[in-house]
């Protein structure tokens, strides 16, 4: 761990002198790129984070939005990339386990999980199909030892993931608004680190995540203990109801250096730490190996004199270690003890604060090799394109995931994963449906319309269950930020969350920036995750299934937008061509249009149009119905297509309707009264998935053959592959 030589400087002239090692390293931690933003946070500023519900957003451990009747929710979302990477099983539950801390950090419990996955080609790469399954049940397992849902997610398949590991992970909390941790703190009130005794685990951590994966640096991984984790949440949350807890944050990135220096900061107030008092699981380790250690399940928390004797009691009742580690004095500064001895002493903002970089920028020269491509032929059997497509694991059903993760513990899961976006009941008679999304292949191909696409298909999903988007947060995944391409990338997809945002009014309440993501092989494509959350008021849509004579209509209008597409993709082997893009206006006048649909009882369910365009669309919408269907490509609104383009676009803003005959005249008149592009593009009838051109047959596949691909492709490609 070390500083570079112009942070050095600037060190010594802020603290008027040269920093011991310890002193050295606990700047380091706080100061690496993963902690500290230093790259990104002048343009993090641009997002919107004020709104009618937002009680706290970017810069606590977890926003926190306001649900009415006098309850909130809250929502964070980290990553665990590098150690993944490394150790899969092990980087990824205690990337479920650090989320989970940030929602607690507000005094809310977590009520859910999601995760956005992504690894190399798994088709044909053993050690990606390896990282996979191993990440997986290292979601499941902690999850499910917690008894936490983990209710949603995504997960992509590309060659820029080889060897590495993407491990995105949301976490959503619920509680009363009076029970919010206020985070203040009085001269005298005392430090208390409980949960997890500290060890040489994590070391480093926050620097190895802030520079290329070069090496299996497996100090640097933090070993997992959710029944640990288990305990401290009741602790937490009963010293909680008890008015034990003046402030609190958990133990994350970069350990007791970034805890002490960030709430120190934060609260306007000094803190005295003796590392020695600390509980520890290995013996002879030094005050530097104490503060940047990033041992997992600890938490600080910030007491009074009068509830000291509480809050022991509470530990001890559940059995979880504690440590009486510091007190609060007057002034800004951390200071360090060992045994009594000062071994560092440096003033809070200083340590809190790095110095912020500004970052040049270029536009990427490979954007000019791919925006012009030949169109490939159309294939002579769009059936069978179809059926690889539905094979596709970008595309084929999660459920051999899902499945491993207890999404139903808790009851409060109402639609569960598998469908656009998963919804949970609230205690006050409401719901709120999640969903997150991203996209690496159209980012590539277009860094700003790429992310804007998944900011817009995140809110179609939670608007397919009824909800009305109410914030987001966002997760921004590049490679070297040193390198002025690729920061232009990022500083695109920052300006198109901030351009959608603003013009739907969805404040940004959290997030997380995650940069260095490459290895020797070179970096990862542009992946930033949008996850969105969304409140219903009465009742969610759920869905009813489709019977014979449904009618299917088509809202918005399907474009010549096959770059970053699968088909392009997976079919053709194209990279390139153009992004689709989000005409803003008509997508929220659809997004309004639907939701209105859905008020007034006229649809049986939603679907929305994504990866694998309209014809996986209708394909999974068959799958799951168990029902078949015959669709009419000339009746779908578009500009001149291609069969192959029409069935595959990736167009933004597109649902699919499944209406009753009955209430067809109804939902059209509500739809053209409004001016939204829309069509009944053909019925559910028989066993076949049916696509025509008028009389012409274009394609058609049998409902149980494409149930066969899409449902088991995944599974039997991990399992036996």
């Amino acid at each position: 761990m070390s500083l570079t030589p112009q942070e050095s400087d600037y060190l010594e002239k802020k603290i008027g002198r040269k920093p011991n090692l310890l002193e050295t390293q606990i700047v380091a931690a706080e100061w690496s790129e993963h902690c500290s933003y230093k790259s990104s946070k002048k343009h993090l500023r641009t997002l919107p984070r004020k709104g009618a519900r937002v009680i706290s957003g970017p810069g606590y451990d977890s926003g926190v939005l306001d649900v009415g009747d006098g309850y909130v929710v809250t929502v964070h979302i980290e990553s665990h990339n590098h150690p993944s990477a490394v150790e899969p099983y092990g980087g990824a539950a205690t990337g479920v386990g650090g989320v989970i801390r940030d929602i607690l950090s507000a005094g809310t419990r977590p009520i859910a999980i999601l995760d956005g996955l992504r690894f190399g080609d798994i088709e044909n790469d053993t050690h990606a199909r390896w990282l996979f399954k191993n990440a997986v049940r290292g979601i499941a397992d902690y999850g499910n030892c917690l008894g936490i849902p983990t209710i949603g997610g995504e997960i992509e398949f590309d060659k820029c993931f080889t060897n590495y590991a993407l491990v995105d992970v949301a976490s959503v909390g619920f509680g009363k608004k009076e029970r919010l941790i206020q985070n203040r703190a009085d001269k005298g009130d005392f430090l208390v680190l409980i949960g997890g005794s500290t060890g040489r685990d994590g070391m480093g951590g926050s620097q190895f995540a802030s520079d290329k994966l070069e090496s299996e640096n497996r100090s640097a991984v933090q070993i997992p203990d959710p029944f640990i984790e288990k305990l401290v949440i009741e602790v937490i949350l009963n010293a909680r109801n008890q008015n034990c807890i003046k402030a609190m944050k958990d133990l994350g990135g970069g350990g007791l250096s970034c805890a002490i220096s960030e709430t120190a900061d934060a609260l306007s107030v000094g803190i005295e730490l003796d590392v020695s008092l600390i509980h520890k699981r290995e013996q002879n380790m030094s005050p530097t190996e104490l503060m940047v250690s990033e041992s997992q399940e600890r938490m600080l928390v910030i007491t009074s004199p009068e509830k000291l004797a509480t809050l022991k009691e509470i530990c001890e009742k559940f059995r979880v270690s504690y440590s009486v580690v510091g007190v609060i004095t007057d002034g800004n500064t951390m200071e360090v003890k060992s045994e009594k001895q000062t071994v560092a002493k440096l003033p809070s903002n200083v340590v809190a604060n790095a110095p912020l970089l500004d970052r040049p920028s270029s536009v990427p020269k490979y954007l000019k090799h791919i925006s012009l491509i030949e169109k490939p032929e159309t294939p002579k059997n769009l059936s069978r394109t179809i059926l690889t497509m539905l094979s596709n694991p970008n595309i084929a059903s999660k459920h051999w995931v899902y499945t491993q993760y207890d999404h139903e513990v808790g009851i409060r899961t109402v639609i569960k994963p598998g469908k656009d976006a998963s919804v949970l009941r609230l205690d006050n008679g409401k719901f709120l449906s999640i969903k997150i999304d991203g996209n690496s292949k159209h980012c590539y191909v277009d860094p700003r319309q790429g992310v804007i696409g998944c900011f817009d298909e995140a809110c179609r999903n939670v608007i397919c269950t009824g909800a009305t988007p109410i914030g987001m947060v966002d997760h921004l995944q590049f490679g070297n930020p040193e390198d002025p391409e690729i920061f232009w990338t990022f500083k695109e997809s920052v300006e198109g969350i901030t351009e959608y945002a603003k013009y739907f009014e969805i404040p940004c309440v959290g997030g997380k920036v995650s940069l260095y993501n490459e290895t020797d092989d070179g970096p990862i494509k542009p992946t930033p995750l949008i996850g969105v959350l969304g409140l219903i008021e009465d009742k969610p849509l759920m869905p009813q299934k489709a019977k014979t004579g449904d009618l299917i209509v088509l809202v918005g209008i399907t474009k010549d937008e096959m770059g970053g597409s699968e088909y392009y993709e997976y079919v053709h082997g194209i990279t390139g061509g153009r992004c689709p893009v989000v005409d803003i206006k008509s997508s929220k006048a659809n997004q309004c249009a639907v939701l209105e649909t859905i008020s007034q009882d006229l649809v049986k369910a939603i679907h929305d149009c994504s990866k694998g365009g309209i014809g996986v669309a209708i394909s999974e919408t068959c799958i799951t119905n168990d029902i078949g269907c015959h669709v009419f490509l000339d009746k779908i609104p578009s500009e001149k297509l291609k069969y192959d383009e029409l069935l595959f676009s990736e167009s933004h803003s597109r649902f699919l309707l499944t209406v009753n005959p009955s209430k067809i005249k109804k939902v059209k008149s509500l739809l053209e009264k409004k001016g939204i592009q829309n069509e009944t593009i053909g019925k559910f009838v028989g066993h076949s998935i049916t696509f025509k051109n008028k009389t012409k047959l274009v394609a058609s596949v049998m409902v149980d053959k494409a149930q066969e691909k899409w449902l088991n492709s995944l599974g039997s490609l991990v399992n036996h592959g």
